[in-house]
């Protein structure tokens, strides 16, 4: 039996791990199964995981507030180490995405020669810059990683670009469809209405750091306009825990009736608002792939994106945070229904449901 050690701790890392958690967990006879907390969105994650049922063996408690990378890198590397490699003797680290605490952990586990899997592996802007500090997580993540598990071709064909071809790739479909098609049954249920005259609801999530400071104040903007020109839209923002976010919000938004702000909410419930909503204006690489399933044009607000295939399956834009370009790109989903239905498309290219069983069985073979 190989024990498997699967690191999270933000919102993402939980919902795209849950269904992997369950699939390794159902087969006893192979893998005895450790789920880490970093304690980074402690919040957040902590309604995601009682959501999908899962409890955590170890919690890290690494953050602080307002902590800097290099705190944050190197508070983990020790604690991960003492707390989790001498504790558990794990065979394998699984870790998600493109978390500092994701990458750190597979750093530990390297350091310790530990087998590294990398769930969501390959995903590329091609600019180290953008997202920061993610884009070079993910890099740096495969390059270490035993098992890159990439959810597209897209991202398989940038693993092998960067010479990570063979035994260490597999494509797998992204985990994100497995979760919605194992809560589907939140689907259709209880649209979300607004206040009265308003029929369109405008979903905005922010929380890149690319975007603190003035690129968030321009969305802002930008949403104050939208309202101005169109009386019957209104807009619904769940705020990320962060200040450099929430503190922008609150200063541009306060008792408006027209725009519902609210902090983070359970999954079910985001399910609801994405089913809900007319449009989705994000900076969320996973709303990003779960728009899709529920047919909602998304207009990406970030000028490069890692998740190339809703823009080039046209059910994403990206939009950027200039409040000019993000007000015209609003105007001609609302103003054309022929330019909405050809964004609405009801197809999802991130995968098919069953990335987490394809995971479990590559690892049941080779680990």
């Amino acid at each position: 039996m190989k024990r498997i050690v699967v690191l999270l701790g933000t919102r993402p890392e939980v919902i795209k791990l849950a269904p992997v958690i369950k699939e390794l967990k159902r087969r006893k006879r192979y893998f005895k199964v450790y789920v880490i907390a970093t304690g980074q969105h402690r919040e957040m994650a902590d309604s995601f995981l009682k959501h999908f049922n899962i409890k955590v063996d170890f919690n890290l408690n690494i953050m602080k507030e307002n902590q800097t990378l290099t705190e944050i890198t190197s508070g983990i590397l020790a604690k991960f180490e003492k707390e989790v490699c001498d504790k558990y003797h794990p065979d394998l680290i699984m870790v998600q995405g493109d978390t500092t605490t994701a990458f750190t952990a597979a750093l530990a586990a390297f350091y310790r020669k530990i087998k590294i899997a990398h769930v969501e592996a390959g995903l590329r802007t091609s600019d180290k810059y953008s997202p920061f500090p993610e884009e070079m997580n993910r890099r740096m993540i495969s390059c270490v990683a035993d098992f890159n598990f990439a959810p597209t071709k897209i991202s398989a064909k940038n693993l092998a670009c960067e010479g990570h071809a063979g035994k260490s790739v597999f494509l797998t479909g992204n985990t994100i469809v497995d979760a919605l098609r194992a809560y589907s049954r939140l689907l259709g249920k209880k649209i979300i209405s607004g206040p009265d005259g308003c029929g369109k609801m405008i979903l905005i999530t922010m929380h890149r750091r690319e975007n603190f400071g003035r690129p968030s104040e321009d969305v802002c903007g930008a949403v104050l306009k939208i309202l101005d020109k169109y009386r019957d839209v209104f807009f619904r923002i769940p705020v990320h825990p962060n200040p450099n976010i929430k503190r922008v919000i609150e200063k541009y938004f306060g008792g408006n009736e027209r725009i519902i702000v609210s902090g983070p909410v359970a999954y079910d419930e985001m399910l609801r608002l994405i089913n809900s909503a007319y449009i989705i204006m994000t900076d969320s690489g996973g709303i990003q792939e779960e728009a899709p399933a529920f047919g909602k044009p998304v207009l990406v607000l970030r000028e490069k994106t890692e998740r190339p295939e809703g823009v080039f399956a046209g059910v994403a834009k990206l939009v950027g945070t200039n409040s000019s370009k993000i007000v015209r790109s609003v105007s001609s989903l609302v103003d054309s229904p022929a330019e909405y239905r050809k964004m609405a498309k009801s197809r999802n290219p991130y995968g098919d449901g069953k990335a987490s069983s394809r995971i479990a069985d590559i690892l049941e073979k080779v680990l």
